[in-house]
């Protein structure tokens, strides 16, 4: 069952949430803040779930477990810490690290079936190590180091959850010395400007804490100004944080993070519209919609089987197996898509019934076919969680929604996906808009390459683990799938951190009729002189992948990855056919093969036109989560891979590489198109110009780099632009974008008759028809858009 305004008094045993910290019986009559206490402990305890069965029964033992272990090692020890492992005075997070531990226990004692529930020696326990932290880590007169998230969103967000859940087994006074530490940390003057560190996610959480602060206290004013600093998250943006028309979400200004930042905010901004629903506090700003458009613009598109694309999770992919994790759960990218999936579920109560309806199809769809991470068995999932995902499984009213198939361009924040019947494909760029990577309080250390044209690929049914087993801390981090990169070492977190390696060249992005692209970038190296054109021409059953101008002077090897796969921890002995025959057929091996036709691996074939000399090996890698975050666990971790590449050499100058890449292809299939020379005609891949027909398809794709601009493939320009036509039958659709989003207007000859224009963009101008047709299109302000034109062809 659903958190909704008729359960919103949490009920007492059976099936339902606390035995005692939810007490329907107050000394004095319930208010309005009571139930709005109530309804948020409803949310973090959680309701409609039967703690005897699974998947609670087990996520429930390990909650008791996990509080058994820290409430055997509190030691209150003078003023310096209530954990001797947790030393208070100079790192910040041990102290939301502690109030953490004691939500731990708490939860154990309020949630049914935990071996801890109502124990009267545990809740005195949990009232001690409150009053020890409000004495002497979190107070009123305290002074803040470290990390300010700390002091204003970790620590009391916890302190406030354990506040609501235990508001009737605690003091008056305690109560009132615990909110005024929040009010010192969090002052009114935190929402005065919508800027720095109070913007999107942050901005959110800080209103949660604000929003509980004031339920708490009884302070209207309170909840009154989180809801009110609410509102400017809601708008679209066109720079820096906050959600983008074209469904991009940027956090920390230059970081693409719907799956981090993202997810972040989607549950908690979920749970504020469901917190104060129906109350004298009601979110009623009427951009909300805004958010909730989020959801299938935003979200959706980089949500696949269950899982969360990587390229939008910014640091959060070094966060696998954390030190202090008593369970030693990895996180990875599906436990991430479980936790957005979530986030969606809970604004689907805030949102309208056909929104409702379908937010469920999609959430049952993605959970059905989570075939890698299951997600009730995932224990990453706070049974709240657990009894939402059980709930839209079990409900046969829900009808799964199939993935998507269509290309998306992100341009504000440099990022595509392209999906098909079989697959997924997501492409990471960066620009002037967006940094090479971020690195930030000790996390993300090896990151450096992984916005220089990483693609990212997953099977319908297979590959899903791609890059969750282990991926990060075992992959070679200068050969990520679908990179051109410099071997030139570089330093742990190289550049400054926050995203402050930003590149200079402003092009990324292309043009998309909705169900093929051409992408492009002018890639440049992180911390190197590399220097690359490289474009993706995304089609039904392949992705064409030109690099050319491949430049540098850095002194080390220059390598465009061709493919990186992570064969698992087991004997790593997939097959592996180049031109047909057996290759790299054990680990350890290596070798260069050349007029390379084409090459075959379970998960993908790969085809290389007029042939091509590539190198691979096959290995087995080690390294820990350590390595890459300073919170991970120093576990050695082993991987096997099945790498390919093409080597250009030391110092190269104008290097190209050509290949179409098939996800999921048999390799009969492979063969096939290799043995078909007329199916693609590369019509250019210098650094100038990058251009494919595809005459089958009807299709000229073409990325125009910088002057000479043409003409090709019949079409002209006088600007850079991406251009891609497709012609089917006697019509023919043109779509053209500014990927540099600095160009004010292009005029784009096409050398075919044409006899009338059907239907166009309004930034789209006919200039005319008849022997070649010309539009003049404005691309001024459009952020990197694509724009259309339909023609009739004579």
């Amino acid at each position: 069952m659903e958190l909704s305004r008729r359960n919103l008094l949490i009920a007492i045993g059976g099936t339902t949430a606390a035995v005692v910290g939810l007490s329907q019986t107050p000394a004095r009559a319930a208010d309005e803040y009571d139930t709005l206490r109530q309804r948020w402990a409803g949310l973090l305890v959680g309701t409609g779930y039967d703690p005897a069965v699974e998947p609670f029964a087990t996520q429930l033992a390990n909650q008791a477990q996990i509080a058994g272990q820290y409430r055997t090692a509190m030691a209150p020890t003078g003023t310096t810490a209530l954990w001797p492992d947790l030393p208070l005075g100079s790192v910040s997070a041990n102290v939301t690290a502690s109030y953490r531990r004691l939500n731990v226990l708490t939860l154990a004692w309020a949630m049914p079936g935990t071996a801890l529930t109502g124990d009267p020696g545990l809740l005195a326990d949990i009232r001690t190590g409150l009053d020890y932290l409000g004495a002497h880590a979190y107070t009123a007169g305290g002074t803040s180091y470290n990390n300010w998230w700390d002091w204003q969103i970790g620590t009391p967000q916890t302190l406030l959850g354990i506040l609501c859940v235990l508001a009737d087994q605690l003091s008056g006074a305690q109560i009132a010395t615990w909110l005024a530490a929040v009010d010192h940390y969090i002052p009114d003057s935190r929402y005065d400007s919508y800027s720095g560190t109070s913007t999107g996610a942050n901005r959110v959480d800080l209103c949660m804490s604000t929003a509980l602060r004031g339920i708490l206290g009884r302070d209207a004013a309170k909840v009154a100004l989180a809801r009110d600093a609410l509102s400017p998250v809601f708008p679209y943006v066109t720079a820096g944080d906050g959600f983008y028309r074209d469904g991009s979400f940027i956090q920390h200004t230059v970081i693409p993070y719907a799956g981090a930042y993202g997810a972040v905010l989607i549950n908690a901004l979920a749970e504020l519209l469901s917190l104060l629903a129906g109350s004298t506090w009601a979110v009623t700003d009427p951009n909300r919609q805004i958010f909730l458009d989020t959801v299938e613009r935003s979200y959706a598109p980089f949500l696949f089987n269950g899982l969360v694309m990587d390229g939008v999770t910014g640091r959060g992919i070094s966060r696998g197996i954390a030190t202090l994790d008593p369970l030693r759960i990895q996180g990875d990218d599906h436990r991430r898509g479980h936790s957005v999936i979530n986030g969606i579920l809970v604004l689907a109560d805030a949102a309208s019934p056909a929104e409702r309806a379908r937010w469920r199809g999609l959430a049952k769809g993605w959970y059905q076919r989570d075939y890698w991470s299951p997600p009730l068995a995932d224990l990453t999932l706070a049974v709240p969680a657990l009894a939402r995902a059980k709930a839209v499984l079990d409900d046969t009213s829900v009808s799964p929604i199939a993935e998507p198939v269509g290309s998306r361009i992100f341009g504000g924040m440099d990022r595509v996906t392209h999906r098909r019947p079989g697959w997924a494909l997501a492409i990471s760029m960066c620009s002037t808009r967006t940094s090479f990577y971020e690195h930030g309080n000790g996390e993300n250390v090896r990151g450096w390459h992984t916005s220089n044209g990483m693609v990212y690929t997953w099977g319908a049914t297979t590959g899903n683990g791609q890059f969750s087993d282990a991926f990060w801390p075992t992959v070679d981090p200068y050969r990520l799938p679908g990179t051109t990169v410099s071997r030139k070492p570089l330093p742990d977190a190289a550049g400054p951190a926050w995203g402050g390696l930003m590149p200079t060249a402003r092009w990324a992005g292309g043009a998309t009729d909705g169900e093929y692209a051409v992408v492009g970038q002018s890639c440049q190296g992180a911390q190197s002189t590399l220097q690359a054109k490289k474009s993706w021409i995304c089609l039904d059953d392949t992705v064409i992948c030109l690099g050319a101008g491949i430049t540098s002077t850095d002194g080390y090897a220059v390598e465009s990855i061709v493919d990186n796969r992570n064969l698992g921890s087991g004997t790593g002995t997939q097959a592996f056919l180049v031109n047909g025959t057996a290759q790299l057929t054990t680990v350890g091996s290596s070798g260069t093969f050349t007029a390379t036709s084409w090459a075959h691996n379970p998960f993908a074939g790969y085809v290389f036109p007029g042939g091509a000399t590539i190198k691979g090996v096959r290995e087995d890698r080690t390294g820990a989560w350590h390595d890459i975050n300073v919170n991970g666990a120093t576990t050695a971790l082993s991987r096997k891979y099945l790498t390919l590449w093409v080597d250009h050499g030391t110092n190269p100058t104008n290097g190209s590489y050509a290949y179409q890449l098939m996800p999921v292809a048999t390799s009969a299939a492979t063969q096939a198109r290799a043995a078909d020379p007329g199916w693609m005609t590369i019509l250019n891949n210098t650094r100038y110009q990058q251009a494919v027909q595809i005459p089958s398809k009807g299709v000229t794709a073409i990325n125009y780099w910088s002057v000479p601009l043409g003409p090709i493939g019949g079409v002209m320009v006088d600007q850079p632009c991406a251009v891609l036509v497709r012609v089917t039958g006697n019509q023919a659709t043109v779509c053209l974008a500014d990927p540099q989003q600095n160009v004010g207007e292009v005029t784009l000859t096409w050398n075919r008759a044409v006899s009338a224009v059907t239907s166009r963009d309004s930034t789209v101008t006919v200039v005319s028809t008849g022997a070649s047709l010309v539009l003049k299109v404005t691309t001024a302000g459009s952020a990197g858009a694509t724009h259309k034109a339909t023609v009739t062809l004579s």
